[in-house]
């Protein structure tokens, strides 16, 4: 079967360059028909797994769709090229591949097309290279945005939030999901921008910044529905505790189901936190106890050091 494939993608390439021949009656290549057996070729040869000489294939269709100005049909043979790479486990060059065809999507007036293609190149690397799927998940996010598609968009940035939680990357973590939550507030999604506030929170809160997370939630007190909800009593908790340094109270409410049904990488978030100060308690000022006679420990000392401050004689 495979070898019978594999003759078949080659008669589809000797058909594709006897039609870029040119001769005395023949003054002009045919592109479009050399570019059809090659895309024939193409998927002969992926039915036999023989993805180099696929991806070939395809880089011929797209030169062939290129010397006739067919810019979407290029696109979509890049693609289809840079998918054959990740058949061959060769990530990084099919994402570059995919990434060019969505850049030329964009320039051929399909936006959605593109979006799609540079979200696809993200899933590919984000196991190899969490950094470079960020970045594609943010220019997908873009491109959506641009186009007014604000859930598709935030949709792409809550993956980029989450790989830059996943990478420890706070800062970054921290304007990302702030921008989740200023597009939830556009869609007047206010729930879900409760949910970005906790983000938020355990986020600033392992970038040790309580004042930012403080201040994180006060800004939410603006969010219809925020203040009186669960997770404002919530984080008013955790923040209580945080400051008074007490690691019982966060973990109480780390551990809650509101805590931990959260994405995965932000309920890690909650159940690593530690409060400063090795979880020992802020000490709160004692008032010294009165003793049976009505005097205070400290006034009994003062009495005892007076006792003897003219010396022993």
């Amino acid at each position: 079967m495979a070898a019978q494939k594999i003759n078949e993608g080659l008669e589809h390439l000797a058909k594709a360059e006897k039609y870029l021949k040119t001769g005395f009656l023949k003054w002009k290549p045919d592109y479009d028909s050399a570019a059809s057996e090659y895309g024939k070729a193409a998927v002969a040869f992926k039915n036999a797994k023989q993805f180099e000489q696929a991806k070939d294939a395809c880089l011929r269709e797209a030169a062939a769709h290129e010397n006739n100005r067919k810019l979407y049909s290029l696109c979509r043979a890049y693609e289809q090229a840079g998918m054959m790479l990740k058949e061959l486990q060769k990530l990084p060059e099919a994402v570059h591949l995919i990434e060019k065809a969505s850049m030329m999507y964009l320039e051929n007036g399909t936006p959605d097309t593109a979006a799609m293609a540079l979200e696809r190149a993200g899933k590919l690397i984000e196991n190899v290279n969490p950094e470079k799927a960020v970045q594609l998940y943010q220019q997908t996010a873009n491109v959506f945005e641009n186009e007014e598609r604000l859930r598709q968009a935030v949709e792409l940035l809550g993956k980029a939030s989450r790989l830059l939680v996943r990478g420890r990357r706070f800062d970054e973590a921290a304007a990302s999901i702030q921008k989740e939550k200023n597009i939830y507030k556009e869609i007047e999604n206010y729930p879900t921008c409760y949910k970005k506030t906790i983000a938020q929170v355990l986020v600033h809160l392992h970038r040790n910044d309580y004042v930012a997370a403080e201040r994180c939630v006060r800004e939410s007190y603006s969010i219809p529905g925020f203040n009186g909800s669960e997770d404002c009593a919530a984080l008013e908790q955790l923040l209580e505790g945080y400051d008074q340094q007490d690691q019982d109270q966060v973990s109480a409410v780390c551990n809650s189901p509101l805590f931990k049904y959260m994405d995965n990488d932000y309920a890690k978030l909650g159940l690593s936190l530690v409060v400063p100060g090795g979880g020992i308690k802020k000490k709160s000022p004692a008032t010294p106890q009165a003793k049976p006679d009505g005097t205070t420990p400290t006034a009994a000392a003062e009495e005892e050091e007076d006792e003897y401050s003219g010396g022993l004689c």
